[in-house]
């Protein structure tokens, strides 16, 4: 037997007992997880830069060494997000509906756990924790596959997340890590549906639209993100500037990060030159259409390609368009459903684009780096669904679960 096959029996031997666990208990091995891992944090960040060290020495870019970066405040940030997801309601046994047929017959569908639970993702250490918290205390077991990138990283913090839970006097194999950078245990781990209920990948393209085309497994797609700023003829010109500068440059290795910017050519003469001077202040490579590079001096031509990239680097394209209309037929166009902002004061505009704009988030006046289970209120997430079944947006506890219907009678029998 392999070790995924092992690892995937484990799982599933231990899911009922998980999903028999009080709220109080479950909340308590969360307490006492988001203590361990700043507890242990040393060891963790001395695993994560071995991390970052293959990283650079691999030519690994920027925006990915961000993402794969831990420092003592991102550590904390992750335990805060289990304390959040301790803190947050039960989903299981919750009564989702319930009603009488005219036999006589009670129905009452009510949320329950998932099962087993695979998450297969890239370079973001951060994952780990995430997942097994959402995992868990929506009553399932987790497989996780974290990239080889953060190898080291992902192996300090499952045997934190282990200890926590022996600790609490819980099986430890609730969460399993394939602790191998060979791809094929990846591959084999999209076999194991006798084991695996729901399979959610998270990381780029290509990881996503591999695990979607080859996976036996449900799956629940988790997106890229091509987020859009559209700046309306009638926006406030330097709120539209705050809001780009934080969701391009705040974080540019993440998928709520601003990688398209719309402009309306009735505000290009005001606000390009804003544009030129504050990107050139950031880093930020420019490739724009015709129309802007007018009043674009140092940015290059805009392609095909890049309308529908997501970059993950200090780069962003630049369309002009003449309507809300163009606006939104643009983003729909090349956007990737993920999240898409409109700045503007026109309550018209802003109703049309929250109406009409495909996404999973869509924003007036908001920065899209809140497309965030942590600033949504869910405590953390196990992933963006781009979708639209099971689940789309931040997934959280809810999201990712199951429901059955309990029926009770007194005798009725089908005629």
């Amino acid at each position: 037997m392999s070790i995924v096959e092992e690892l995937c029996r484990a799982a599933a031997a231990v899911k009922y007992d998980v999903q028999k666990l009080s709220t109080d208990i479950k909340n308590k091995a969360l307490y006492t997880a988001a203590d361990k891992l700043v507890e242990r944090q040393e060891g963790i960040l001395a695993a994560n830069r071995e991390d970052i060290a293959a990283g650079r020495a691999a030519g690994m870019n920027e925006g990915l060494i961000d993402r794969l970066t831990l420092t003592e405040s991102r550590i904390e940030q992750i335990a805060e997000g289990l304390r959040q997801v301790a803190q947050l309601p039960d989903p299981v046994g919750e009564l989702m509906d319930e009603f009488t047929r005219p036999n006589g017959m009670k129905i009452r569908k009510v949320r329950v756990p998932m099962g087993v639970i695979g998450v297969i993702y890239e370079s973001r250490p951060n994952v780990t924790a995430d997942a097994f918290a959402l995992c868990f205390k929506a009553g399932s077991a987790v497989i996780l596959k974290g990239g080889s990138d953060a190898i080291h990283s992902n192996i300090a913090i499952t045997d934190v997340l282990r200890d926590s839970l022996e600790e609490c006097g819980i099986c430890p194999d609730a969460v399993q890590l394939i602790a191998t950078t060979d791809r094929a245990a990846t591959r084999e781990l999209m076999t194991m549906r006798q084991y695996v209920d729901l399979l959610i990948p998270r990381g780029g393209a290509g990881l996503i639209r591999a695990v979607v085309e080859n996976s036996r497994i449900p799956v629940i797609e988790t997106g890229t993100g091509n987020c859009h700023i559209y700046v309306d003829k009638d926006a406030d010109l330097e709120m539209a500037m705050k809001i780009l500068i934080n969701a391009k440059t705040q974080r540019i290795g993440v998928c709520n990060a601003a990688e398209s910017l719309v402009v309306h050519r009735d505000v290009l003469d005001s606000f390009l030159p804003m544009l030129a001077k504050t990107m050139e202040e950031y880093n930020v490579l420019l490739r724009a259409d015709e129309d802007s590079r007018a009043l674009l001096p140092l940015a290059e031509a805009v392609t095909e390609e890049d309308f529908g990239k997501e970059y993950l680097a200090l780069m962003l394209s630049v369309k002009t368009v003449d309507s809300v209309e163009e606006a939104i037929a643009h983003i729909n166009r090349y956007h990737t459903g993920h999240s898409d902002c409109i700045v503007t004061r026109n309550q018209e505009a802003a109703e049309k684009f929250l109406s009409e704009i495909d996404s999973a988030c869509v924003y007036v006046n908001v920065s899209t780096r809140f497309t965030d289970g942590f600033e949504f209120g869910f405590g953390a997430e196990i992933g963006i669904s781009t979708q639209k079944l099971q689940a789309r947006g931040p997934m959280g506890l809810r999201e990712i679960t199951s429901y059955k219907y309990l029926i009770s009678g007194s005798g009725q029998v089908r005629g």
